[in-house]
């Protein structure tokens, strides 16, 4: 073996050795790395592994007609990245280019080549990690060239020359193209984890942003939520400037400019209105790319993403820098990350307000089903006692107004028990103004507890459930019990029993097989679970002739706000 043949070898392999480095900083290699490769790429790789392979052959050392090179790095390293079709075109075109150049080992290391790209593909499908280990790398490059060497004995005429040649290149070839291999794929390897820990990095901040700015975003993209958020994102990214727009108008603008991105009427950037119109996120690199209107604006680069609600473009988050340029890999990944979070907030927001508004729907429509059967009563009674009892009609109706002034007023809240039990009550002195003494109400409730809060229009339903079916079959009548006491786990528990004529479980349940003289119980038993979850609700225990009792389980602790609006 040659030592200076050796020592030359090494010297050229820095050729490969700084292709890979200049492929590690290429948007292809990101993609690669995100597993998105698109054909273009693929096509793109294999012309530059091909070209490394052709750099290979002609930094190659003169040897006896022939050339000690590093072209197999090339052709290998795009099998073991790319696979088997990779390594099969890199092969083919730096092996024929070297066949074109002539020479006894021409035809030789031509097929060579093609032979060794196939077998970095087939490692590539072998091997389960990805990019391929250095001491894997090592071992192929090794098994790769003393193939090239068996090619050129069997092949290359005449043979006296052939053996010569190989007893002259192949310990420094093997060798140093091995290794030249490994340390290819230890770049990539660490090229790769670089960008993942970045994108890790940038991936942990977003999400870190997106916790605190979830309680805004959840009200939905308004000009408050915007700001609150833009100014979490300020405090915490790093950024010149932050601001969030609409498809129409700037919501919300902090930092560097503020003073006329900020103002009503500033209008949109021509970048924004490129993001609003494509959908696709946009790194402008200069202020000409961003189109500010303002002449003397510091604003020099910027990333803006869009913001993206069932399907369709409803703004844009924008990042900016002062300094030409500066956009780079991890912003872009901090802003896709970010802007996908807080589409996904969006969406969660547009979801709640739908299903607030069908709770409201729901509501209205047990209003519709339960108020004009129950006014029609409540007019029968209050007309028959105007003559006998005009005090107690008098009562009646300002009872019934009471109930309604409720129904407009308290509809859709969390109330106090208090407020609650008013309604309640006025509800009641109807039902035993026209009951009589057949209706009897006992009630039980802690006096520490009437100040806690619950969603309205929750207990009267009950109530009305047990007089309606549990005591109006029974001609005699029966009574009522209300109970309010503290339950477990911080929990309410507000219990109406009746010892009306009961119902058989076994054979129907109100709340599993919901029918037209239920539709009180199942709504509140509904809304209370898609509130507060299934831990809460509704039960019923009841038996044939024995009664019916239902347990209502609420949340202590409840916030006083619109649940349904």
């Amino acid at each position: 073996m040659s030592e200076i043949l050796l020592v030359e070898m090494i010297e050229r392999m820095s050729v490969a050795v700084t292709m890979a480095l200049i492929l590690a900083q290429t948007a292809t290699f990101r993609r690669l790395v995100q597993q998105r490769v698109t054909g273009r790429d693929q096509l793109l790789l294999t012309l530059f592994f091909g070209l490394i392979g052709i750099l290979g052959t002609y930094a190659g050392i003169p040897v006896n007609d022939a050339l000690a090179n590093s072209r197999v790095v090339g052709v290998m390293a795009a099998g073991m990245i790319g696979g088997p079709k990779m390594g099969l075109a890199a092969g083919l075109i730096a092996g024929g280019h070297r066949y074109l150049l002539g020479g006894f080992t021409a035809g030789a290391c031509a097929l060579a080549n093609i032979c060794e790209g196939l077998l970095a593909g087939y490692i590539h499908r072998r091997c389960p990690t990805r990019p391929i280990p250095w001491w894997l790398a090592l071992a192929a490059g090794m098994a790769g060239e003393t193939l090239q060497m068996m090619i050129i004995l069997l092949m290359a005429r005449p043979f006296a020359a052939a053996l010569a040649l190989v007893q002259e290149i192949a310990l420094p070839m093997i060798v140093v193209n091995s290794i030249g291999l490994a340390i290819f794929m230890q770049i990539m390897k660490m090229a790769r984890d670089a960008q993942r820990k970045v994108g890790a990095e940038q991936s942990h901040k977003a999400l870190e942003i997106a916790t605190k700015t979830l309680p805004f975003l959840r009200r939905g993209l308004t000009a408050d939520s915007a700001e609150a958020t833009a100014r979490i994102i300020f405090a915490t990214a790093g950024y010149d400037a932050v601001a969030i727009t609409d498809t129409e108008r700037v919501l919300a603008f902090v930092g560097a400019e503020a003073a006329h991105h900020a103002v009503p009427g500033a209008g949109l950037t021509r970048a924004t209105r490129h993001v609003l119109a494509t959908g696709r996120i946009w790194v402008a690199r200069n202020r000409q790319e961003i189109g500010c209107r303002c002449g003397d604006c510091r604003l020099a680069s910027a990333v803006v993403v869009p913001l993206v609600r069932a399907g369709l473009v409803v703004g844009t988050l924008k990042l900016y820098y002062t300094r030409a340029n500066a956009v780079g890999d991890a912003d872009i990944v901090f802003a896709e990350g970010i802007a996908h979070l807080f589409s996904t907030q969006l969406e969660l927001a547009e979801i709640d307000q739908q299903a607030k508004m069908a709770a409201r729907a729901k509501l209205k429509a047990l209003h519709a089903q339960i108020n004009p059967h129950f006014l029609f009563n409540t007019l029968n009674t209050i007309t028959s006692l105007i003559r006998t009892n005009p005090d107690l009609a008098r009562e009646l109706l300002l009872k019934l107004s009471t109930i309604f002034r409720y129904t407009l007023h308290k509809t859709g809240r969390n109330i106090t028990i208090a407020e609650e039990l008013t309604q309640v009550r006025a509800y009641l002195a109807i039902e035993q103004a026209r009951h009589g003494p057949k209706l009897k109400v006992v009630e039980d409730i802690a006096p520490h507890l009437v100040n806690c809060l619950i969603p309205s229009l929750t207990i009267q339903p009950l109530v009305e459930n047990a007089i309606k079916h549990g005591l109006g079959p029974k001609e005699e009548g029966g009574c009522v019990w209300l109970t309010v006491r503290e339950g477990a786990e911080a929990a309410l528990e507000i219990v109406i029993a009746d010892d009306g004529v009961g119902m058989d479980l076994t054979r129907h349940h109100p709340l599993r097989q919901p029918g037209n003289e239920a539709i009180g119980l199942i709504n509140v038993h509904e809304r209370l679970r898609g509130q507060f979850g299934p831990a809460y609700g509704l039960t019923v225990e009841s038996r044939p002739g024995h009664g019916t009792t239902v347990t209502m389980r609420v949340p202590r602790g409840l916030e006083e706000v619109d649940d349904c609006a």
